[in-house]
C-alpha cells in the first residue's frame, strides 16, 4: 500500500468566488508544513490554483521546495479566479464541470501555461476545485497532456452545491480514456485516483446503500445517521486531518488494507495552516490539533511500511 498526499494549495478566500483580489498568505506557512512533511518521509503533491501560481512570494517559495526535490506541484482550477472570466459569478459556475467545453480549456490552458511560466515545470496531476470534475474536464486534461485526475471524492453527492454526484464512486483508481471519463479503460493513457473517502465498516457497498437510503428518509431527521455514527455501525470516514481525528483515519487505513485497496489518498486544503481561514481550523489551538493529527497519521503510515509517493507517480500503480 501507498500513501499520496494531496495539498489544495490555494488562495486565503475561502467562499467567495472573487475573480479578482485574491490574497495568498497562508501560503507563507507552507515551509513550516513541508518539514512536517520531511519529518515524516513524506513527499507531498500541492495542487495549485491561479492566484497562487501567479504571485511573487508564493513563486519562490514554491521554486525553492521544487528545486530541492522535496515534493511536486499539479494544478487545481478555481474558475472564478482562472481567467478568461466569460462566464457569470455564481455557484453554479464555480464547478468547472458546468461551463462550456471551450471556456473550461482556455481556463485550464491559462493556469497550466502560468505553472510552466512561473514553476519551470510542466504539470502533470490535476484536481479541480469543489470536486467539479466532469467528462469533458477529462477530456479538456487529455488535450492538455495530463496524466492523473484526482478530482473524484467517493460517496459524496455535490447536487445541492450544483456539482457532480459521485456517491456511487468507490475509492478505487482506475485508468480511462478522453471518451469516458467514469469508465475503467485498461489502455486509457489517464488515470483517476479518488481521494480516500470510506467506511470504517469492511463492506463499504452495503455501508454506502444504507447511508443513502438513511438520507433520503425521513430517519435523517431524527438523526439516525449520527446515532448509528456514534454507535460505531456506519461511519464514513475522510482520510483527511481536517475531518477526521487521527483514530479515525487509523481505522479507516486498517479497513481500506483489509480490502486489499493498494492507494491511500490523504488531502486537506493549505488556508488550514491559518487560523480563521477557513471552517476547518478556527483558532491557533485547533492549527496545533490539525497540525498534530497529521503528524501523528503520517508516523503511523510509516511505522506501517505505508510509502508515500507524489501523485503523478500513481499511473505506474495503476
Amino acid at each position: 500500500m501507498k500513501l499520496l498526499v494531496t495539498v489544495d494549495t490555494e488562495e486565503d478566500n475561502w467562499g467567495t468566488f472573487l475573480p479578482v483580489g485574491a490574497t495568498v498568505e497562508n501560503l507563507a506557512r507552507l515551509p513550516r508544513l513541508q518539514e512536517l512533511f520531511d519529518s515524516c518521509q513524506v513527499r507531498p503533491t500541492y495542487l495549485v490554483t491561479y492566484p497562487v501560481v501567479t504571485d511573487r512570494g508564493a513563486i519562490s517559495i514554491l521554486r525553492g521546495l521544487l528545486e530541492t526535490g522535496r515534493c511536486e506541484v499539479g494544478m487545481h482550477c478555481h474558475p472564478w479566479n482562472t481567467p478568461p472570466f466569460e462566464e457569470e459569478t455564481n455557484e453554479r459556475n464555480s464547478m468547472l464541470c458546468n461551463l462550456p467545453e471551450q471556456l473550461q480549456y482556455r481556463k485550464m490552458e491559462c493556469l497550466h501555461e502560468a505553472i510552466v511560466k512561473n514553476l519551470g515545470i510542466v504539470p502533470r496531476c490535476f484536481r479541480a476545485g469543489r470536486w467539479g470534475f466532469g467528462q469533458t474536464v477529462g477530456a479538456n486534461l487529455h488535450k492538455l497532456g495530463y496524466e492523473v485526475d484526482s478530482s473524484i471524492s467517493p460517496f459524496m453527492d455535490w447536487s445541492e452545491h450544483f456539482g457532480p454526484d459521485f456517491s456511487d464512486r468507490f475509492p478505487i483508481p482506475y485508468r480511462f480514456s478522453s471518451h469516458d471519463a467514469f469508465r475503467e479503460c485498461p489502455s486509457g493513457a489517464m488515470v483517476e485516483v479518488p481521494i480516500t473517502i470510506g467506511f470504517a465498516q469492511k463492506d463499504f457497498a452495503r455501508c454506502n446503500r444504507l447511508l443513502k437510503r438513511l438520507m433520503k428518509s425521513r430517519l435523517r431527521r431524527l438523526k439516525a445517521v449520527g446515532i448509528l455514527y456514534k454507535l460505531r455501525l456506519l461511519n464514513r470516514i475522510w482520510l483527511s486531518p481536517e475531518i477526521s481525528c487521527t483514530r479515525e483515519m487509523k481505522r479507516l487505513t486498517l479497513t481500506m488494507a483489509a480490502n486489499n485497496y493498494r492507494l491511500l489518498n490523504l488531502t486537506f486544503h493549505s488556508p488550514a495552516t491559518v487560523p480563521g481561514l477557513s471552517p476547518f481550523v478556527k483558532t491557533p489551538e485547533e492549527e496545533q490539533r490539525f497540525l498534530q493529527r497529521t503528524r501523528d497519521y503520517l508516523s503511523f503510515a510509516r511505522e506501517n511500511g505505508i510509502d508515500s509517493i507524489v501523485l503523478s507517480r500513481a499511473i505506474d500503480l495503476v
